[in-house]
């Protein structure tokens, strides 16, 4: 699991980058706006340990702008503003959880674990390989990180290549998932249902994720 604090005095960074190593995070310090958007370009992280004041501009337009941009990893607000209104604005923005200055590396271990153990729960929700997500709660689906409108029985049928990649599924149990049944096989239905989902998922011509094995069935790749 890895974490990226953002702030700016060396002393406490240092400090917070230690407590969390202790926790056996993989730990990033950015120390401005600019570090942070760049470590985030760079990597994916579990959760955000934030704060407000930073050399280049506000947290809070930095949140905006992460949430905005559809960036939806934890983030915990580490601020020395503590009065109600900055801890409801902070969560209004985006946060999921605020912690003012002074604090005990105790409590903010535990509350970033939780962030952490939440987040991880989260994404067992959501099924990625090679630049597809597959959202099994909201039943969405998003190609480079956007949405492509699949029909439910496209749906589906990703579904099961997304939950077997690299399996050779033959067309019998696919069908049988599908349509409950293995009627279908006997027709041009299933190649139908694969010609359409790669039309829609196969950017790279020339280049398809979906391999066709003659007489058994197909393999997501």
């Amino acid at each position: 699991m890895k974490v990226l604090i953002v702030e700016d005095q060396a002393r406490l960074g240092q400090f917070l980058k230690q407590g969390l190593i202790e926790c056996r995070y993989t730990v990033e310090w950015a120390r401005s706006c600019a570090e942070a958007n760049d470590a985030l370009a760079q990597s994916t992280v579990d959760a955000i340990v934030l704060d407000l004041g930073l050399p280049d501009g506000d947290g809070l337009d930095l949140l905006r702008r992460w949430r905005d941009s559809g960036f939806n990893e934890p983030v915990l607000i580490l601020s020395a503003r503590d009065t109600v209104e900055d801890r409801v604005k902070g969560l209004n923005l985006g946060a999921d959880d605020y912690l003012p200055k002074p604090f005990s590396l105790d409590e903010l271990q535990a509350r970033v674990r939780s962030l952490v153990r939440r987040q991880a729960s989260v994404k067992k929700s959501v099924l990625e390989h090679d630049g597809i997500e597959l959202d099994l709660l909201s039943r969405t689906v998003k190609l480079e990180g956007k949405p492509i409108e699949l029909t439910s029985r496209e749906y589906a049928l990703l579904e099961i290549f997304m939950q077997n990649q690299g399996r050779i599924l033959p067309r019998t149990m696919i069908a049988e998932k599908i349509w409950a049944s293995h009627y279908d096989v006997d027709t041009n239905l299933l190649d139908v249902y694969m010609s359409r989902l790669r039309a829609k998922l196969d950017v790279v011509p020339g280049k398809s994720r979906f391999k066709t094995v003659r007489g058994v069935g197909y393999q997501f790749t």
